[in-house]
């Protein structure tokens, strides 16, 4: 169901992304008028939330079950501090082909009745209460002139970046998100001497429910889109390997495949962000694993001309690691929900060549006979098939391999793959079937397919 306006882009960049769904190797299999249609759902289910809420269970301490167990009891207590009822139910499902996967579905949009005292949020802080946050100081752009702690107020999401801070009031584009209850005086949020922090305002009856995990088991649930523990899986690491990941922050996916190796070999995981290294080692430590090693370092540098050296950090030999994840640094505009992007042009394309040098360091640093996993969170051809059709022509050492698990769809035509090609990719692509699916689906279906965008290759190096 339709709720909030599509995504709000930049005139040239919506031209530039109908091309792409819209290419001539698209609208000679489907037709333009489906062709059309999908890039519409596209723009539109962008701006809202998946449907389901994915937690990664850590498996590696304690059984599923366990988890499943100890997270409704937690979330229990969570929704009887916010509802009046008495009994208070928490759906939470394990997926029935991913073992460390557990989904809660989302409920909305819910009939919420906007008040008239509101609060204008940035749309990043926007898009996270659509996921079950809280609105925290730092994202209140404004709020009543009299605004004070206990106040009841319609929390709306700033669709064009275009409310100053400290404004009393704003009536450009933007995107209701729900009720909530100040924590705080419109004083201390604006106040200059010393930056506030913390809950600015607590959600009572958001537009979408969805649970807030924060705090709430943190080193046995964590939040992760599927697709992204979908990644991990496909990568397939093995006990006693050494494990690199190209681009870590913030660490998600590189102690997932610590967690699957059960903490034995090593992962090496680089980031040349310096302010991003701790959230990473942080997360290693709160998941008990000590197989991680995390280094600031540029993996487009990663690769060294001294095979004989003897320090354990970056760069390193070639052919150093059996598998290699690169999930490339992107233009992003598969995450959901985003009700808008102030990117240019230049800036969407401006990813490709640095994806390709990380694409020559990774194959050099992979051993023969490894697996290298490519992924992105965006939706465009020039950084996923594209990308693909260059390392197959560019590397003639690298295949294509089949993907477990393959839950999403196959890669999206324009690109000159051909049809066994394309069905060895995965790109999740919510706009296949988003706004199509009823609630009499099956639920792998639906939680399978109403995600964020994403894409996934997989290769063996010969």
């Amino acid at each position: 169901m339709s709720t909030f306006p599509r995504i709000s882009l930049r005139p040239e960049v919506t031209d530039y992304l109908k091309n792409v769904f819209l290419n001539k190797e698209v609208l000679a299999a489907v037709g333009h008028q489906e062709a059309e249609s999908r890039f519409q759902r596209l723009l539109t289910c962008l701006s809202h939330p998946p449907s389901y809420t994915c937690v990664r269970a850590s498996t590696h301490l304690a059984p599923l079950e366990e988890i499943r167990h100890k997270l409704g009891e937690e979330l229990k207590k969570q929704q009887m501090c916010t509802s009046s009822e008495k009994e208070v139910s928490v759906q939470i499902l394990s997926h029935p082909r991913i073992p460390d996967v557990l989904l809660l579905p989302v409920d909305g949009p819910r009939p919420v009745e906007q008040l008239r005292s509101e609060v204008v949020v940035g749309a990043q802080c926007g898009s996270a209460v659509l996921r079950g946050a809280n609105v925290f100081v730092p994202g209140i752009l404004a709020s009543p002139k009299f605004m004070k702690a206990g106040d009841v107020v319609s929390v709306f999401s700033d669709l064009e970046g275009r409310c100053t801070r400290g404004a009393t009031s704003f009536q450009g584009m933007r995107g209701f998100v729900g009720n909530g209850v100040a924590q705080i005086d419109r004083s201390g949020i604006f106040c200059t001497d010393v930056a506030a922090k913390g809950v600015g305002v607590r959600m009572v009856e958001p537009l979408y429910q969805s649970p807030s995990f924060d705090g709430v088991l943190p080193n046995l649930a964590f939040l992760q889109n599927l697709p992204s523990v979908v990644v991990g899986h496909v990568l397939g690491p093995l006990p006693g390997e050494r494990i690199l990941d190209m681009c870590a922050a913030p660490g998600g996916k590189t102690c997932h495949i610590a967690a699957l190796m059960r903490d034995q070999g090593e992962v090496v995981a680089l980031e040349k962000i310096k302010n991003k290294i701790d959230r990473i080692r942080q997360n290693a430590k709160m998941l008990q694993l000590n197989s991680v090693k995390v280094y600031c370092f540029n993996s487009t540098k990663a690769v060294s001309s001294d095979s004989a050296q003897e320090h354990e950090g970056p760069p390193f030999p070639a052919e150093s690691f059996d598998r290699v994840l690169l999930d490339a640094p992107c233009s992003g505009l598969g995450q959901r929900p985003s009700m808008s992007c102030t990117w240019s042009l230049k800036e969407l394309c401006s990813y490709q060549p640095l994806q390709r040098k990380l694409f020559h360091a990774a194959v050099q640093l992979l051993k023969k006979g490894g697996v290298l996993v490519y992924s992105t969170c965006t939706v465009t051809l020039a950084e996923n098939e594209e990308q693909v059709a260059w390392a197959l022509e560019t590397f003639p050492c690298l295949t294509l391999q089949p993907q477990e698990p393959h839950i999403g769809s196959e890669g999206m035509l324009g690109a000159g793959l051909s049809p066994e090609q394309l069905r060895l990719l995965q790109r999740f692509s919510p706009e296949l079937t988003w706004d199509q699916t009823g609630a009499a689906a099956p639920l792998p279906y639906r939680a399978d397919r109403d995600t964020i965008g994403f894409f996934i290759a997989k290769f063996l190096k010969k």
